[in-house]
């Protein structure tokens, strides 16, 4: 049998996947079962953002896991506790809780919501149409997309959904019940969709106003892919809890979330709590992670960003059919005018891995290592295939 008759006969069919099966990967390339090399410009969905197999990753994995892989939380340990001391010296004052994906990360931002509203009878969570919060029953619920909630009714209650980038439509839903605002600075899997700095400074001026939580889900913009190490110094907003994820592991699972001091008094021994949350060995890797991404690597972060938006536009400009191109630092989105699938599975064809998500935007989440060689390579796969449907 071949590798996808065995997933098809013994896997859940939950994952629509690409008829590629992946045995390699280094830096910004991967290679298939046939030896074939592919310039990875999706990372694993914003994972690997320093790339396949970064030898300073391996080197903490390896050196740790000959050492100590696990033990409970009902003892100390460095990485743990050193990740810990890092993230909030890079991010603002508070503490942190370790989980094992976005989803729980969000899962734990709710609870702190919840907690921190309940002496007041504030359960209530402001989402935004088009999000995504993660798979479990509450982050489902999160989630402002009714495709995803179909067949799990009944939902978890107590979000009520706005209209993204639309203030008017987060203050009708404030009221005594309200606890918090959770949203994503750039909707990720809703088509990449950039929240308008206004419009995050206004929800900071709203949440003072009520005395209510912003939560930041930076699950994808997280870890230097907006340009700067978190997305919201990028936009110049401060939240109150920030979720992390993805590629605070660089494939190794790990989640934190972030609370200011004000908000961490809500949780006591036993609110909350996870087996495998702030593990060694992903530790290990996220504290590694962290030394790489210094302000001179997340600069080039940018300055790539930019240019590779600049190239995309000229493409805008010569094919009608794109409808937008936005982005920010190397987190960029492709609007098309018809559904993307066909073009996504043309450029894997011709060694190039990109994304389409919410049918017609093409999604481009390179690693943070590219150079403008390497964007210079994918602009002309990617034109080459466009050129079939001017």
């Amino acid at each position: 049998m071949s590798i996808y008759d065995v997933e098809k006969k013994y896997i859940f069919q939950t994952y629509k996947r690409r008829k590629l099966a992946l045995i390699k990967g280094k830096g910004k390339f991967v290679w298939d079962n046939k030896n074939r090399k592919y310039l990875d410009f999706f990372s694993g969905i914003t994972v690997c953002n320093l790339g396949h197999c970064h030898p300073k990753v391996v080197e903490a994995i390896k050196k740790q896991a000959s050492k100590l892989i696990h033990v409970s939380n009902h003892y100390y340990t460095q990485p743990q506790t050193e990740l810990a001391k890092n993230l909030i010296h890079k991010s603002f004052s508070g503490k942190v809780f370790f989980s094992n994906s976005g989803a729980e990360a969000n899962e734990c931002a709710i609870k702190i919501a919840r907690k921190w509203g309940k002496p007041k009878g504030r359960y209530e969570i402001i989402v935004f149409d088009n999000s995504f919060h993660g798979r479990t029953l509450a982050t489902l619920a999160a989630t402002g997309q009714k495709k995803l909630h179909k067949g799990f009714e009944p939902l978890v209650p107590g979000f009520k959904y706005a209209r993204f980038n639309d203030i008017k439509s987060v203050k009708k839903l404030i009221n005594k019940k309200t606890a918090a605002i959770m949203i994503e600075p750039i909707q990720g899997e809703g088509g990449v969709n950039l929240a308008a700095k206004k419009f995050l400074r206004d929800l900071r001026k709203i949440c003072n106003k009520h005395n209510l939580l912003l939560i930041f889900d930076e699950i994808q913009t997280g870890i230097g892919r907006t340009g700067r190490l978190f997305g919201y110094q990028t936009y110049g907003v401060k939240p109150d809890v920030i979720t992390l994820a993805k590629s605070l592991g660089s494939g190794l699972p790990i989640g934190a979330t972030i609370a200011d001091r004000k908000y961490i008094s809500a949780f006591v021994y036993g609110d909350h709590g996870s087996t495998f949350g702030g593990s060694l060995v992903p530790c290990a890797a996220s504290n590694a992670i962290l030394k790489v991404l210094t302000p001179g690597f997340l600069a080039k972060v940018r300055q790539n960003g930019g240019y590779f938006l600049s190239k995309l536009k000229e493409l805008k400009s010569k094919y009608p059919f794109i409808r937008e191109v936005r982005g920010m630092g190397l987190m960029v989105g492709v609007e098309l005018d018809f559904k993307g699938a066909d073009i996504v599975q043309s450029c894997q064809g011709k060694g190039l891995i990109i994304n389409c998500t919410q049918e017609k935007v093409l999604r481009f989440l390179p690693p943070l290592i590219i150079n403008r060689k390497d964007i210079d390579k994918a602009i002309r796969i990617f034109d080459s295939v466009l050129r079939k449907y001017k």
